[in-house]
């Protein structure tokens, strides 16, 4: 890769997706100009990414430790015995991905529930798949993992062809061990989606208890302004009453 396109990689794919276009126009044109048309090709070529897309690569490129910890998850889950330590790991997946998810956002404006979900299912993604994974940083579009576990295949907005009815007659019978490994993979699916479930009651509760607190203090402070005007009624009629009788007393000294 040539230094104009990682230069222009690094910056089409951190800035904001709604100035891409115009952006890669101007990066390619400079590339031509300087003397680089294989590098101006490539950059022409580069794919607006989505917001979702977006988001991740930002995340990754502007914290070079974020892919470190990703891969090194998959491999403890790929290397993983099995058991108490698969459900060790099953937590830690959600929790790393919930934090990046969280850091990703971080500075956007009430971010919409589809956008953290794109953002969640691709950082997921990275660790279950390898070519997600390597696609990190320049990624156009929300990946999504389409197997169970690690090492399946992982869906960039494609789809995956199904076996013909030749090659699924010519599957062998399934042994013992893979159907006890296809369990096993299901099990992990069923705690992650636990934990989960675990995490967005945390939050949920979090926000309850935030609302529950904002309550208590508008009520307090709706009692206060009712105390004060209840007095300020009193005060208003008394000033009323003080200005009747000095029209009285006035209209008497004029008789």
């Amino acid at each position: 890769m040539s230094d104009l396109l990682a230069q222009a990689e690094d910056e089409l794919y951190t800035s904001d997706p709604d100035g891409f276009t115009a952006r890669r126009a101007e990066l390619a044109a400079s590339a031509r100009d300087a003397g680089e048309p294989a590098a101006a090709k490539q950059i022409a070529a580069l794919r607006k990414p989505t917001r979702s897309a977006w988001i991740v690569n930002r995340l990754v490129r502007s914290d070079p430790g974020v892919r470190s910890r990703l891969d090194a998850l998959a491999a403890d889950l790929r290397d993983a015995a099995g058991g108490g330590q698969l459900r060790e790991l099953t937590a830690a997946r959600s929790r790393l991905v919930d934090e990046l998810t969280r850091a990703a956002l971080s500075g956007l404006p009430a971010p919409p529930a589809s956008l953290r979900e794109e953002v969640t299912a691709t950082l997921d993604a990275a660790i279950a798949d390898p070519e997600v994974a390597g696609s990190l940083g320049r990624l156009t579009r929300a990946a999504q993992y389409a197997g169970f576990g690690l090492g399946g295949p992982a869906s960039f907005g494609g789809t995956v062809s199904a076996p013909s009815p030749t090659s699924r007659a010519r599957k062998p019978a399934e042994t013992e061990t893979e159907r006890e490994d296809r369990r096993q993979e299901k099990i992990k699916e069923a705690e992650r989606a636990l934990s989960d479930a675990g995490l967005d009651l945390e939050t949920a509760a979090a926000a309850e208890r935030d609302l529950e607190d904002t309550a208590r203090r508008l009520e307090a402070e709706l009692a206060d302004i009712r105390q004060r005007l209840a007095e300020a009624r009193r005060q208003s009629y008394r000033a009323e009453s003080r200005r009747q009788r000095a029209v009285q007393q006035l209209s008497r000294l004029k008789e």
